[in-house]
């Protein structure tokens, strides 16, 4: 009698498995000579289970197995299934694996199981040693079975027998193949296996990992120590590599048959969610559906923008970009009308006029965005969602231009000119009025409001604009004028209407752009606290062709869209005393301040 009752590949190389891994050449050259238990099923958490011994022999196309029973009941059963030709697939449990891609390069074999269905395409038993004679004792018999097709029949026969073809066909069926169970299921209702299928192969690959990771801790609790997970095995669990051959991960086991008793279980009770908790997989979460956006596009994460639309309908607009104002001055003694005495000469009036020009500059935004990246990105229209975002910007910079400057230093490239789009706060005292707000020692809250808004006030003397202004100011400076309150603690100004009625403007309109804007005046760093202005006496010229428009090119070299947003326009007052800036000295404290009459 032979020293080995069967014999046969138990795992192969370079074969992709039903799990999605390909082990590769001496991934288990470890396990060359070494002998391991040869199980049912991977049922290695009960004795009874274990049928024999496997001696491993690491060949250059896969790991060749030498099988023999042992004299348990269940040996017994196995080797007439095998001799009859019922079961002919191996499978291996094996773990500290390491991988690259989904390629398995190392990893111990811990046992060697005969499977109904395996994963690895080439694992077959190839030559049966095991027989009976006529009189009863055993016989050496052989059987070659070709592992890369599916076995038709195993023959168990004496010298004397033919070989028949058998009509029934055992195929090297992965997880993924019906059971018979689920054949005879009614075709309306999905299946566990209709579910299964219906995942991606990455999805597949992550049930594989998980299950098998669970049942490797279920058996580190219940299993002999030589099958166990543990510290008891020697060697280190990392594998040095270069970082430009790609990473290489990790995973501790590989059982390709473990699938197959989560799917029974899930049957039985009906959930899969169950039947793999019940193996211990706790991320069952992963196999969920995939998140889906609230919002058909990316929110933007901007400042609160309702001020600009604000400031852009309330300018006026030219369509000229060369803008010029002239204005008398007759305000002086020497404009009015004088009394006549007779015999005396009559004097002239004195007229003093005020010109200045304005000429355009071109504001822009670029943006590029590769080919590829427009044509993958499907769940919106990105180039619509680009130039929504580009509009919005380009409007903001110019609001804020209009308002207080572009704050960049002077000697910046990208500044906007303040000669061809000139700032209100930084304006000439003869179109802006600069109010300063100084402070007094221990005021509160209310006195901070009230001060402000005595301030406000007082300028008004001086004020030529046109009609009834707004007042443009920071979120802080606002709400330090609504805490104002009465002696028992009431507030003054309930609403944002009680406090511009106050401020005798038309409307408050919150910008938070103005938070911190300074300008220089002589030696002294100034703070900008409000402006109180008619846009209507702002004006915004662009020739024809000017305006603002949208233009879009690709880059052949470079496989990119580019798209370019751009304005050509100057701005300026074009009234003397038009508005008025509050403003304290910087670095004085906002705790109390008074107007300077």
């Amino acid at each position: 009698m032979a020293d080995y009752d069967f014999s046969g590949y138990v795992t192969k190389n370079d074969l992709k498995c039903a799990d999605g891994r390909t082990i590769r050449r001496d991934a288990f050259k470890d396990n060359d000579g070494s002998v391991v238990p040869l199980v049912w099923q991977h049922q290695h958490n009960d004795p009874v289970n274990v049928l024999g011994h496997a001696l491993l022999e690491n060949r250059e196309d896969g790991v060749y197995g030498y099988c023999s029973f042992n004299e348990g009941e269940m040996a017994k059963t196995t080797k007439e299934l095998i001799r009859h030709g019922d079961i002919s697939s191996m499978s291996i449990y094996a773990n500290h694996l390491k991988q690259q891609g989904s390629d398995v390069i190392h990893g111990v074999i811990r046992e060697v199981s005969l499977v109904l269905a395996g994963a690895n395409p080439g694992a077959f038993i190839e030559d049966l040693c095991f027989g009976h004679s006529e009189n009863g004792e055993e016989s050496v018999e052989e059987a070659n079975i070709f592992s890369d097709q599916p076995i038709k029949a195993v023959a168990h026969f004496d010298e004397e027998e033919e070989v028949s073809d058998m009509d029934d066909e055992i195929t090297h069926a992965d997880e993924k193949n019906e059971t018979s169970d689920e054949k005879n299921e009614s075709s309306e209702e999905e299946t566990i296996q209709d579910i299964f299928d219906s995942m991606n192969e990455k999805q597949q690959n992550v049930v594989y990992y998980m299950v098998g990771k669970a049942l490797e801790e279920n058996d580190s609790e219940e299993t002999d120590d030589e099958i166990k997970q543990s510290d008891t095995y020697e060697g280190d669990d990392t594998m040095m590599h270069n970082v430009f051959e790609g990473e290489v991960s990790e995973i501790d086991t590989l059982s390709h048959a473990d699938i197959e008793s989560i799917f029974a279980d899930a049957k039985r009770n009906g959930s899969l969610s169950e039947a793999v908790l019940s193996h211990g997989i706790e991320s069952i979460d992963i196999l969920f559906p995939e998140a889906r956006a609230v919002t058909p596009t990316p929110d933007m994460i901007a400042r609160p923008n309702a001020w600009v639309s604000e400031v852009w309908s309330a300018l006026k607009k030219s369509p000229f970009s060369r803008i010029k104002s002239t204005a008398a001055n007759v305000t002086e003694d020497e404009a009015r009308a004088r009394g006549y005495i007779k015999g005396k000469q009559k004097k002239e009036e004195v007229i003093k006029l005020l010109k200045r020009a304005t000429t355009p500059q071109t504001v822009y935004k670029l943006q590029k965005m590769d080919r590829d990246d427009v044509i993958d990105i499907t769940d919106f229209d990105v180039v619509m969602w680009l130039k929504a975002e580009m509009r919005m910007m380009l409007d903001e910079e110019l609001a804020r231009a209009v308002l207080v400057g572009d704050g960049r230093d002077a000697s910046s490239e990208d500044k906007i000119n303040e000669e061809n789009i000139r700032p209100i706060y930084q304006d000439a005292d003869v179109y802006t009025i600069h109010k300063e707000v100084v402070y007094p020692a221990d005021a509160d809250e209310t006195d901070i409001s009230n001060t402000l808004i005595d301030a406000a006030l007082r300028a008004r003397k001086d004020y030529k604009g046109s009609g009834n202004p707004a007042f443009y100011g920071s979120t802080d400076v606002i709400n330090d004028m609504l805490l104002a309150k009465d002696k028992i603690g009431r507030r003054l100004y309930a609403t944002v209407t009680e406090l511009a009625d106050a401020l005798r403007v038309s409307k408050i309109v919150e910008v938070p752009v103005l938070e911190g804007v300074t300008r220089t005046s002589g030696s002294s760093t100034m703070e900008l606290l409000g402006l109180i202005v008619n846009l209507g006496d702002y004006t915004v010229g662009a020739d024809k062709g000017g305006e603002v428009n949208m233009f879009d090119d690709f880059d052949l070299n470079f496989n990119k869209y580019e798209y370019l947003i751009e304005t050509r326009c100057s701005g300026a007052l074009t009234k003397p005393y038009s508005a008025i800036a509050l403003e304290k000295k910087s670095g004085t404290s906002a705790a109390s301040f008074s107007a300077e009459g």
